[in-house]
């Protein structure tokens, strides 16, 4: 692989590489150094990005990796809200009042995913927020299509169900 290659195929997907690492590690820091880690490691193993069919899925893949081992390692906890990767900003509108309660059902949202288990946010996290497909998902995750889309079917309902308490009943 030359260097035009690696800018061309690896260095676009960088953004999405980030935003992977900082959902599962909750700190920028820290995703900053697993995505610098990451790219590291696909330089290294550069001959073997001729044989692969879904470079992206490979990078996300050892990103997921690396970001589990830093996990691992510091026995680390994410005490912080999933703040800024991912944000959907509110839309323009007319009521401020409005514009509140949807930035208040975002941040629940938001809240509501952090504390779902890893495989689950993991999995809403690729799908919902950075769009790949199944396949992609099942690729980047070393699991089977029907695992992905059965855990996504649990998380999304999980979510649903944690957010129609907090809208109908106010219990967190």
């Amino acid at each position: 692989m030359s260097l035009a290659l690696f800018l061309s195929e690896v260095v676009p997907v960088r953004p999405k590489l980030y935003r992977f690492a900082y959902r599962l590690l909750g700190n920028e820091e820290d995703a900053m150094d697993v995505v610098q880690d990451a790219l590291m490691k696909v330089w290294q193993q550069q001959e073997r990005m001729t044989e692969l069919q879904n470079l992206e899925a490979w990078c996300m893949r050892i990103v997921r990796n690396l970001a589990l081992d830093r996990l691992k390692s510091k026995k680390y906890r994410r005490s912080e809200e999933l703040e800024r990767a991912g944000d959907v900003p509110a839309m323009q509108q007319q009521n401020p009042y409005a514009a509140a309660e949807q930035q208040d059902v975002m941040k629940r949202v938001h809240s509501i995913i952090a504390s779902l288990p890893e495989k689950y946010r993991t999995i809403i996290q690729l799908r919902d927020i950075d769009g790949y497909s199944y396949l992609e998902i099942a690729d980047i995750l070393a699991i089977e299509m029907a695992d992905v889309k059965i855990n996504l079917h649990r998380a999304r309902k999980s979510v649903r169900e944690q957010l129609q308490k907090v809208q109908v009943y106010g219990v967190q």
